[in-house]
C-alpha cells in the first residue's frame, strides 16, 4: 500500500549529486529539467524531435542512499500523443535497492504533446504534477536508484521520504558514454532500466550516460563536442539508421562526417576504448534509401508502421542504405585503428541479425520490442564488456 503523503516527512531538494545521466539540469518554474545535451549544443540546433528527445530522461536516475522504507517523487511529466493514433502507454519509473529492480510506478496528469506526424504541427494541453510512490522498502542502509520514463519529459518537483536522504558515495565505477538512435533512446522497452544500453550498463557494471536521440542520430558536430566535454571511460557510438531514415546526407559527406565526428571525440578522449557500432538488421532499410515515412493507413488499426520511400536504384547516386553505411563504417575503422589502438568496430547484426527478424520481428518494421531491447543489451555486453572485448575490466581509462 502507498504511504499517505504525512507520512513521508522529509523533503530532499532534487540537486545534481543526486542525479546521473543528465548532462545539463535547467529550473522551471516547477522545479528541475534534466538535459541530455548541454545549454551550448541546444542552442545549435532548432530541430522540434532533437529537442523532444533530448529532454526525455532515457538513462537518467536519482540515486541515494537512505534507510527510508516509502519514498514518493512528484513530476511534471509532458506525455506524448499522436493524432490519429491510440493513447500511448503512461511512462514507466523504475525503483532499484542495491542494484535490483524492485518497483515500477507512474505518474497521472501531466501535459499532452500532441504531434501530427503527416505535418508536424504540435499542440501542449498543460496538466497538473503527479506523484509516483513506492512503499515496502527494507528498513535498513541502502542504495536507492529511481530511474525516470525514457519516453516522457519530465521535471522533477520534490523528493519525499520518511527518513534522510545523502548522496551516494563515488563506487569507483566506469563510465560508459553511449550515443545512439532511438533503439538506444528506449524504442518500445518496456522500462528505463531495461532499455538494451541501461541493461548492457548492469552487466557491465558501469555507470551510463546514454545519449540515444530518438530521431537524432545523425553526426551532429554539437553532439560529438558534447561527447568529447563529458568525462568517460569508456565510449561507443552507434549510427547509421537514422541518417538512412531522415535522408540527410549522400555517400560522399558521410565518410567525411564520421571522420570529423571521432576526431571531435578523441579531442577530449584520446586513449578511451572506442566503439564504433553500425546498424542492427533493418529490412525495409537494408538496400532501399529513406526518407522513411509512417504508414497512416494503419493507424486506423491501431497499428503505427513504417516503410521505406526510397529507390534502390538512387544508391548509385550515393544515397545511403544500411548496407552501405555498414561497409563503409568497417573501412574508416580499419582505417583509422591503424593509428587508434583504441578504436573498435561491432557490426549491428552481430546484436540484431537476419535470424533475429525472422524469430522477433520489428513491430512496426524499424524499432525493435522488449524482448529485443534485452536480447540486444545482453549480446552487446558480451561482446564489448567480455574477456576479449574492448570494455573489458582492466580496458585503458582515458586521459581527460
Amino acid at each position: 500500500m502507498a504511504p499517505a503523503p504525512e507520512q513521508l516527512t522529509e523533503t530532499t531538494p532534487v540537486t545534481a549529486e543526486l542525479l546521473r545521466g543528465a548532462l545539463d539540469l535547467e529550473r522551471t518554474e516547477h522545479g528541475l529539467l534534466p538535459h541530455r545535451l548541454p545549454a551550448r549544443a541546444r542552442a545549435q540546433c532548432a530541430d522540434g524531435q532533437l529537442a523532444m528527445a533530448e529532454a526525455q530522461p532515457s538513462g537518467v536516475r536519482l540515486v541515494f542512499r537512505t534507510r527510508a522504507t516509502a519514498v514518493a517523487l512528484d513530476a511534471l511529466r509532458t506525455k506524448m500523443a499522436y493524432r490519429g493514433a491510440p493513447p500511448r502507454p503512461d511512462g514507466v519509473y523504475d525503483l532499484l535497492v542495491d542494484g535490483r529492480l524492485t518497483a515500477r510506478g507512474s505518474v497521472t496528469g501531466g501535459n499532452v504533446r500532441t504531434i501530427d506526424m503527416g505535418g508536424g504541427a504540435a499542440e501542449t494541453e498543460p496538466g497538473p504534477v503527479g506523484t509516483v510512490r513506492f512503499a515496502g522498502l527494507p528498513d535498513r542502509m541502502k542504495d536507492v536508484e529511481i530511474w525516470l520514463p525514457w519516453n516522457e519529459i519530465t521535471e522533477l518537483v520534490a523528493l519525499r521520504t520518511d527518513a534522510a536522504v545523502e548522496p551516494v558515495p563515488d563506487r569507483g565505477r566506469r563510465v560508459w558514454l553511449h550515443h545512439g538512435s532511438s533503439i538506444s533512446h528506449g524504442s518500445n522497452a518496456e522500462s528505463p532500466s531495461t532499455t538494451w544500453p541501461a541493461l548492457a550498463a548492469s552487466r557491465g557494471g558501469v555507470e551510463l550516460i546514454n545519449l540515444g536521440l530518438g530521431g537524432g542520430a545523425l553526426l551532429d558536430p554539437f553532439t560529438a563536442r558534447a561527447m568529447r566535454d563529458t568525462p568517460a571511460d569508456l565510449i561507443s557510438v552507434k549510427m547509421g539508421i537514422n541518417l538512412v531514415n531522415a535522408d540527410l546526407m549522400r555517400l560522399r559527406a558521410f565518410g567525411p562526417a564520421v571522420h570529423g565526428f571521432l576526431d571531435t571525440l578523441r579531442e577530449g578522449h584520446p586513449t578511451a576504448p572506442l566503439l564504433v557500432v553500425s546498424p542492427v538488421y533493418c529490412p525495409i532499410h537494408e538496400d532501399t534509401p529513406g526518407p522513411c515515412a509512417p504508414d497512416f493507413s494503419r493507424l486506423s488499426e491501431g497499428k503505427l508502421q513504417f516503410r521505406a520511400t526510397g529507390d534502390p536504384a538512387e544508391r548509385a547516386a550515393g544515397k545511403l542504405t544500411l548496407t552501405v553505411i555498414r561497409d563503409e563504417l568497417a573501412r574508416i575503422v580499419r582505417q583509422r585503428a591503424a593509428d587508434d589502438p583504441f578504436l573498435h568496430y561491432l557490426d549491428g547484426r552481430d546484436l540484431y541479425g537476419e535470424a533475429d527478424f525472422a524469430e522477433l520481428p520489428l513491430p512496426d518494421q524499424l524499432h525493435p520490442d522488449a524482448v529485443t531491447h534485452r536480447r540486444i543489451g545482453e549480446r552487446f555486453a558480451d561482446a564489448a564488456f567480455g574477456s576479449d572485448g574492448p570494455f573489458r575490466a582492466g580496458a585503458t581509462r582515458t586521459e581527460s
